[in-house]
This record gives structure tokens, sequence and C-alpha cells, in this order.
């Protein structure tokens, strides 16, 4: 039977092994999810919406610095970095529903665009093409797009408003983009995806993006 000292002993040597190594550990948890929201994250791809350039189930690295430092647990913007520029993918959230998507910049603010066939027109021309018909030179990127199933709905002519962005996916035929759900505020972007670290069949490696 224990003693009333006894008990109150080991509630003690409890509150000092809380206070040496528990507090410390949740103070690591609270940083480190302070980070994942406001330095860098990784990304779970669901569908093939991005292909050739990502397929369903790779994992992405995603910068959360690329557009600005963001408070974390927050989509508010401490410090503005930069603005989405064509050709680089980036992470938001659905306008429609709220799910978390990863597109490609196609337009900025400025610009005027359309889509017809799954082809860009800016500014009323085609982006650079490079070998296949079926690729495109988006600002400093190589684009191959996936058209087997067609280019998908046709959009515009517009001009796209400063501030906001025209996001495609590649494989322009099974996308649902910014063709559908309208334009995304830049400072709706939680970052920019940055490289693809596993891929289903192939393992670990960093397939730059």
């Amino acid at each position: 039977m224990h003693t009333q000292p006894a008990i109150a002993s080991r509630q003690r040597r409890v509150l000092r092994w809380l206070r040496r190594e528990a507090l410390p550990l949740l103070v690591l948890i609270l940083l480190l999810t302070a980070a994942r929201s406001s330095l860098a994250n990784h990304y779970h791809v669901p569908s093939g919406s991005m292909q050739p350039a990502l397929q369903p189930g790779d994992r992405v690295v995603v910068d959360m610095r690329a557009y600005g430092w963001r408070l974390p647990f927050t989509t508010r913007d401490l410090v503005t970095v930069a603005d989405p520029a064509p050709g680089e993918v980036v992470v938001f959230d659905s306008p429609v529903d709220g799910t978390r998507l990863i597109k490609r910049v196609a337009a900025v603010g400025g610009q005027r665009v359309e889509v017809r066939g799954g082809r860009l027109l800016v500014d009323g021309q085609r982006p650079p093409m490079h070998g296949r018909p079926a690729e495109e030179q988006l600002g400093s990127r190589r684009i191959t797009l996936d058209l087997a199933q067609g280019g998908g709905a046709d959009f515009g002519p517009l001009r796209v408003p400063h501030g906001e962005v025209l996001v495609l996916g590649d494989h322009r035929g099974a996308s649902f983009d910014g063709r559908y759900f309208g334009l995304v505020p830049v400072d709706a972007f939680y970052g920019r995806a940055v490289a693809v670290y596993h891929r289903r069949g192939d393992g670990f490696g960093w397939r730059r993006l």
C-alpha cells in the first residue's frame, strides 16, 4: 500500500519529467507544424490532371515561401516575396469546394489568354513549341502536354486582371482547372511545387518540376 509521502514523491517526479522532457517535445512538435504551414510541406497527387509531369500517387515537395512568408496556420502572407510566374506548378484550394489542387500557371495579370483545342494563345501568340506538337514553352519551362483525350474546354479570350492567375492542367483533356472554376487570386496559392520526391513503382528520387 502506497503511503501519502510516496504518492506525493512520485507525483513530483512525474511533474519534473513533464517539465524536462514533455514540454520541450511539445514545443518541438509545434515548431515543426508551424514550419510545415509556413516554410515547406509536401503534397500527394490524387489524379492524372497534370500528366505527364505528375502521376497519380506522386509525392511532391512544396516551397511555402515561394510567394510569401505566411503566418503559421493561416493563409495570410506576412511578407510578399513574388507572384506566380507562367510555367510554375502551384498548390491552392479549389474555389468550388476547397479541395487542395495542383496545377500549372498558364497566364498572369495583364496577359490576354485563350485556350483552343487544349493549346494556349497568350497575347495572340502561341507559346514557342519544341519537338512534338504537344509541347509548349511557358516561361523558362518546356511543358509536355497530354492531349490524348483531346484538349478539353476552350476558354477566353480574356485579359487576366492584375492579382489573378489562370491555371491549367498539363493533361488538358482531363483537368478540372481554371477553364471551369475561373481565375485564382495570387494570394490564394500555398506555394510552388518544386520536385517529385517519390513516385509509385520508382521509389524515392528527385524530379524537378
